[in-house]
């Protein structure tokens, strides 16, 4: 497909999920400006990743650090914000915090000493595995508030939220009650960030009050 046509059929997906974003904070009572579209740009090339700042859309999210690296220098003119949102190696830490914006897998509290050791800012969010899948990384909902009080320790983080996957089903209020634990959670340690929310199912996740949605899928053929 050629450049053009690339852009062409990215902008119509683009303005599709805008008209889901805008429904569905219509339907929260929520302004359109209190979310923010992290791309995931995993299944897609860096070429056509690059379209998106020119649409509006600089915030970008990979999950594995070798293809954000590689992705990151191949588009390093574009003002992009890279946002790192899978599970995290202790050994891909330097390449990754040189890059990312925001690391939004902080899953264990190993990952936590490791980029504390690195004594550079860092900007995270604590990943909640809030389905309790055993597959899922993540701290246990009940392990937040310890771990948040950890990090007073390591003044180089800068806890920003949390962040959380629901299961995956092919009903989105499935994931509903996920979401709102995680909301809550958020709301009694006083954070302001919550990543929630992927094509399926982010308008519930916008309903129950993220501020950062991840759409992929959405967004590019697979």
């Amino acid at each position: 497909m050629a450049e053009n046509d690339e852009r062409q059929a990215l902008r119509q997906r683009l303005d599709e999920l805008e008209v889901r974003i805008t429904r569905a904070c219509a339907k929260a009572g929520r302004q359109r400006n209190e979310i923010t579209v992290v791309a995931v740009t995993k299944t897609t090339t860096a070429e056509i990743a690059g379209l998106l700042p020119e649409l509006g859309y600089s915030d970008l999210g990979e999950s594995r650090p070798q293809e954000l690296a590689r992705k990151a220098t191949a588009l390093a003119d574009r003002g992009i914000r890279w946002h790192m949102i899978g599970h995290l190696q202790t050994n891909k830490i330097v390449p990754t915090i040189d890059i990312a914006t925001l690391i939004h897998s902080v899953d264990r509290l190993r990952l936590i000493e490791e980029l504390a050791r690195r004594q550079r800012p860092v900007k995270i969010l604590l990943e909640v595995n809030a389905s309790r899948e055993a597959n899922k990384h993540g701290f246990a909902p009940d392990e937040v508030p310890g771990i948040v009080e950890k990090l007073k320790q390591f003044p180089n983080l800068q806890l920003e939220g949390l962040m959380t996957m629901a299961a995956y089903t092919d009903d989105p209020e499935a994931a509903r009650a996920t979401f709102r634990e995680v909301r809550a959670l958020r709301d009694a340690m006083g954070l302001k960030e919550l990543s929630m929310g992927m094509s399926h199912d982010l308008e519930v996740a916008i309903e129950e009050g993220t501020t950062i949605i991840r759409p992929g899928s959405a967004l590019f053929s697979v």
